[in-house]
């Protein structure tokens, strides 16, 4: 039997990263809409390995031989003490746009010089496994929020999060070059080198 992938997000934009840096894994991929799964999971957890842990094992209840992908991500602003953290995509209220999140970000920064304005991308990446077991791991993204809304590539923060060393944002970059450094193509290499070794002397 075939064993597929679910992925624990109903985001499109996140599935297209995902299917990016996934591609050559050789396991269809599936949204969990694709899969006809249509769960709200309570997302209780302190940490994004928790967040991420509780999606994965919450969602593999309602699958058979299937490998449960969970993540949980978000940007951690030093200066505003790592807000907005876990709470990034419910920043400002859950169905506020990007736009206004953004805003309100640069807003609170206003004044402040570049070497006070560090910021991540993180995102924590969690396996539910046919056979019980769990794995999590964490990706990284080390950068700045600039000064301006700027960038019509990515999505969600993308566009106030600068990369001196790219002199763009992340909403600038090509999308393969952008998921070769983001935060979840890290995490997503890290969980994909655990299920290669995982199933190395299993069929596919």
């Amino acid at each position: 039997m075939e064993r597929k992938i679910i992925f624990a997000t109903g985001n499109e934009n996140k599935m297209k990263e995902i299917r990016m840096i996934l591609s050559d894994l050789g396991m269809p991929i599936l949204s969990m809409k694709e899969a006809g799964i249509n769960v709200d999971v309570v997302e209780d957890g302190t940490t994004f390995e928790e967040n991420a842990l509780i999606k994965a094992t919450e969602i593999a209840k309602y699958v058979d031989n299937c490998i449960v992908l969970a993540d949980d991500s978000g940007l951690e602003i030093d200066y505003l003490n790592k807000e907005p953290g876990i709470y990034s995509a419910r920043y400002a209220g859950e169905n506020t746009s990007y736009d206004i999140k953004n805003n309100l970000l640069l807003e609170r920064l206003a004044g402040v010089p570049d070497e006070k304005r560090t910021a991540r991308f993180v995102c924590a990446v969690a396996a539910a496994f046919p056979d019980g077991t769990t794995e999590v791991v964490r990706g990284t993204i080390e950068g700045r929020i600039g000064h301006e809304i700027i960038g019509e590539n990515g999505f969600g923060y993308d566009p106030i999060f600068y990369l001196p060393e790219y002199g763009c944002t992340t909403a600038q970059m090509d999308p393969d070059k952008k998921n070769e450094l983001s935060h979840r193509g890290n995490a997503l290499r890290a969980m994909r080198a655990i299920m290669e070794k995982k199933y190395e002397n299993t069929n596919r």
